[in-house]
């Protein structure tokens, strides 16, 4: 821009020019200047609208670690869940439930888990029943706000789960029907007469990648490209497509017969982008188009997980742009790079790998590499970044049992947060890509990026400028249980209905809400967790004619991935034997030690905090009716029957308040102030007395007497026929994990058997200022190799794994 500034004011002073060759000369140099501005602002809407829909679009990613991948039903699955942002990939403290579910083959849940979550970390288990039947299964997780988009970008894991009791399903034996094979062009289009790189993915019925050659013919059977696979079936060649000409492609797999597979379709007229890494510090794209306008302006928009990156502008000479993109403006990890044309329309798409600068490394071994049986084991763990420096890390850790049903699982959480997390489908060996940087390994990443499109949005919703909508909220505080409340009159939604939420027991846990236009309701809870009963109604004494249902917070969208069949061999038929009897001995031997639980630590006070007057009824005289309990030393109350209705006043400092209190029995309100005189005096230990008006959530209540029961269990009270009484889960309470020691000479003599295959599981070891920590666990009495996995991140968003391995022998 000042190089034409400057020549235009060196040609309107050149005093060698006439007059009027100046005035013309001046003209065409400032209408190039206001086109230059012209696409400079269409730059700027371009990004002004996605910087718009990014600050209104939050990401989040989960990542799951299981202490192994395959399981006996009968078994307890281990994990730890990891949440970050989606743009820094830092531990991310604003959703603090993350749902797990575990899916068959038809999407149907056969195990599902409400976990609490503090500073980006949580952690849970699952049994797993023993009468599901043997197959791959589909471990997912998310947060509710992640509900609003795809749920492609769900963590999701394969898991096996073998059922001793059943009998292996036979496979089918794979033929071409079996492997999907599809055609990538770069940038999304084959365009007539002009050289396209077309990449492909070849994958069989397991999901994992088939090794091919192929070729591709036009109408006359004249082989145009020539094409094989280079790794994980995936590979790419380059043709021109002539016009009139149709294109098809021959692939060879192994001995089977060739498959014959259209490429995709080609448009006479179009843009097509072209990426060239020649390993220096900056990429070349060049854009390429044959329409009608091919000598305008285009403008390039790359943007690494929505963040602005670069921002180009290139003017079409005889149909080619070419833009050179500085590596060191994108960020690490997957970038995207998007073409537009001069109207703003998005016309060509690609991705592009940058190797991640920031690494956790972890140093894990054990003090000996042999072990006899229920022999004490120290793994000294060091985490450090790349220089060498100590670094504090929130790591988890599994050690198990290697046999030929239980391998070696690939993937991590650097390879998952850097690379699956931003693409679609499943992607095999992710940790290969990060760990190896050969040239394969680059020309590998590369087709990775042309095979999978991603966008977590349509362009043409960011380009609308308009607000992005979202039906599920972020759980900043913890689980939303959400339903909905319709007239049963009308059968139309109610609005602005107050409703209550109550969880029977002897800490009082009531939730308010009121229905939006749709009759949407949304309790935001706090501490709730475990399973039991909850209570949801409406104040039927004023309102009695509605419904009420509660809806599941588990997602009902679903990601198209398939899941591969389970492939049993007769060599792991010992290994499955072997396993199975430690099971089965572990839960007869040891089956109320994995049966523990932990306590949450959660604040027992009731939601109105410290009452005005707490009364210990032990503490007085017992009387025979509540009635005469209010009226004898309840002093905040007036008792009064009008219209042959009881009716309480709580005396307040400045007289009577207006209406009936708020009262409650074992934190569950009771709106018929006659059930409440008729509760049995003998079964209520105290009563809370709030004598003030009390906002609590959407509800208003003139005082409060909070009455508890000895048992918790409301003194075997009738509850209102229109309130709903529905078994619900909470958070879940977490599980101790059984880890026996043997310290003594008693203990290692111990006739009790140990068969355990899981030796060790720790959701949460924290290195200290010096990147140190030291864990210790007890071998087992299976023999065998062992290995140890460890996965973590900093709060600056390192991430890595580290693997070791020891063997047990008598």
């Amino acid at each position: 821009m000042k190089k034409i500034y400057s020549r235009f004011f060196e040609i309107i002073n050149n005093k060698d020019m006439t007059h009027s060759i100046r005035k013309i000369a001046g003209t065409l140099v400032l209408v190039i200047l206001l086109s230059l501005n012209g696409f400079s602002q269409t730059l700027n809407d371009i990004q002004g609208s996605f910087n718009n829909y990014r600050q209104s679009a939050l990401q989040e990613k989960v990542f799951v670690h299981t202490d192994k991948g395959a399981y006996l039903t009968g078994e307890i699955l281990w994990f730890k869940i990891y949440l970050v942002d989606g743009i820094q990939n830092k531990p991310l403290d604003m959703s603090k439930v993350v749902y797990v579910e575990v899916l068959d083959d038809a999407q149907n849940p056969v195990m599902q888990a409400k976990i609490a979550m503090h500073d980006g970390h949580g952690s849970g288990s699952l049994y797993i029943p023993v009468l599901l039947s043997n197959g791959n299964y589909r471990l997912r997780a998310y947060t509710n706000w992640m509900k609003n988009f795809s749920p492609d970008y769900y963590f999701e894991k394969k898991i096996s789960i073998i059922n001793p009791l059943r009998s292996p399903t036979a496979l089918a034996k794979q033929t071409n029907d079996n492997f999907d094979i599809r055609f990538f062009p770069e940038g999304g289009d084959l365009v007539r007469g002009i050289n396209s790189k077309v990449a492909f993915k070849a994958v069989g019925k397991d999901g994992k990648g088939i090794n091919l050659t192929g070729a591709v013919i036009n109408q006359k059977n004249d082989t145009v490209a020539r094409f094989q696979s280079l790794k994980f079936g995936m590979g790419h060649f380059s043709f021109t497509p002539a016009s009139n000409d149709t294109y098809r492609a021959v692939i060879m797999v192994d001995a089977n017969k060739p498959l014959i597979k259209e490429l995709p379709v080609i448009n006479n007229q179009g843009y097509v982008m072209q990426l060239t890494d020649n390993g220096t510090n900056q990429v070349d794209v060049t854009v390429s188009s044959n329409g009608s306008g091919n000598d305008g302006e285009v403008f390039l928009f790359a943007h690494t997980r929505t963040l602005v990156k670069v921002a180009k502008t290139a003017a079409l000479s005889n149909g080619v742009a070419r833009f050179v993109v500085d590596k060191t403006a994108l960020g690490d990890g997957i970038s995207h790079i998007t073409i537009f044309n001069s109207s703003k329309q998005p016309v060509c798409e690609r991705l592009y790998f940058k190797r991640p600068s920031k690494k956790l490394l972890i140093d894990a071994a054990p003090d000996q590499q042999q072990y006899s049986g229920r022999k004490k084991v120290n793994i000294s763990v060091l985490a450090k970044d790349q220089a060498g420096q100590p670094l504090n890390a929130n790591l988890s850790m599994s050690v198990y049992r290697l046999d030929e049903f239980q391998t070696v699982e690939g993937g991590d959480i650097a390879s998952y947060f850097w690379l699956s997390s931003d693409l679609r489908g499943n992607i095999e060996s992710a940790d290969y890509y990060l760990k190896n940087n050969t040239a394969e390994a680059n020309e590998a990443i590369d087709n990775l990026m042309l095979t999978q499109g991603w966008r977590r949005f349509q362009w043409n919703d960011v380009l609308k400028n308009t607000s992005a909508s979202f039906s599920f909220l972020p759980e900043y505080d913890g689980h939303i249980v959400t339903g909905k409340i319709t007239n049963t009159i009308t059968n139309n939604p109610a609005n602005e209905v107050v409703t209550y939420f109550g969880i029977p027991g002897k800490r009082v846990q009531l939730f308010t809400s009121i229905s939006d236009t749709t009759g949407r309701l949304l309790f935001n809870t706090k501490d709730f967790y475990g399973p039991g009963e909850i209570v949801v109604q409406t104040n039927t004494e004023k309102d009695s004619t509605y419904r009420i249902d509660i809806l599941s917070p588990f997602s009902e969208q679903f990601s198209k991935t398939a899941l591969p069949a389970l492939v049993l061999t007769s060599d792991m038929q010992k290994s499955l034997e072997t396993q199975s009897l430690g099971m089965q001995v572990q839960n007869i031997y040891a089956g109320n030690k994995i049966k523990q639980f932990y306590e949450p630590g959660v604040d027992s006070s009731a939601f109105f905090g410290s009452a005005d007057k707490v009364y210990k009824l032990d503490d007085y005289t017992r009387f025979t009716t509540m009635e005469e309990v209010l009226r004898e030393y309840i002093r905040e109350v007036y008792v009064v029957r009008r219209d042959k209705r009881f009716h309480i006043k709580v005396i307040g400092d400045k007289g009577f308040l207006d209406g009936d209190p708020l009262v409650m029995l074992d934190g569950i309100p009771i709106f018929d102030i006659d059930k409440v005189l008729a509760l049995d005096p003998l079964k209520i230990k105290r009563l809370d007395v709030i004598k003030s008006r009390y906002f609590w959530g959407a509800a208003v209540s003139e005082g409060i007497l909070s009455y508890s029961s000895y048992k918790g269990d409301l003194g075997g009270i009738e509850l209102d026929p229109h309130a709903i009484v529905v078994d619900y889960e909470g958070l879940q309470a977490q599980r101790v994990f059984y880890s026996p020691v043997y310290e003594t000479a008693s203990e290692v003599a111990s006739r009790l058997p140990d068969f355990r295959n899981l030796l060790f599981w720790a959701p949460s070891i924290n290195t200290n200022a010096q990147g140190k920590n030291q864990v210790t666990f007890y071998t087992s009495d299976q023999e065998g190799k062992y290995i140890g996995v460890i996965q973590g991140i900093t709060a600056n968003g390192e991430a890595g794994s580290q693997y070791f391995n020891f063997e047990v022998k008598k």
